[in-house]
């Protein structure tokens, strides 16, 4: 049992931030809040959402891509931190797992997930 005024301060942090909805198997663009020296940038981190864990406050996500010379990168973000700018959702996925640790094993077109459509009767409207 969390103590009232520590959940008091984990509901102003979740309705001070607006976070797009996605899940496992979506490609996401998270914006990294970069500070060298007095300078400070942005720098995407673009690829696959592979699992999204925890609840409120503690909810993380880790997103792989593919770096040079085919080495997997990893990298696990808290959705709540002030070092992300912003979070984009560039495609849904197809998945039909939770977490898809599978894909750490897979190489070029074995690692592809299928895109979600929308219903062709919409589309012909």
């Amino acid at each position: 049992m969390k103590n009232r005024y520590i959940e008091s301060f984990e509901k102003a942090q979740i309705n001070e931030r607006k976070v797009p909805h996605f899940k496992a198997g979506d490609t996401l663009r998270v914006g990294i809040k970069i500070t060298e020296g007095d300078k400070s940038r942005i720098q995407n981190f673009e690829g696959i959402c592979i699992a999204v864990r925890g609840n409120g406050v503690d909810r993380t996500f880790t997103v792989r891509k593919i770096g040079a010379n085919n080495i997997g990168v990893e990298k696990i973000f808290p959705i709540f931190s002030d070092g992300i700018d912003k979070i984009e959702v560039l495609r849904v996925g197809r998945v039909r797992r939770a977490k898809l640790y599978y894909l750490r094993t897979r190489r070029g077109k074995a690692a592809r997930i299928k895109e979600l459509r929308k219903d062709k009767k919409e589309d012909s409207k």
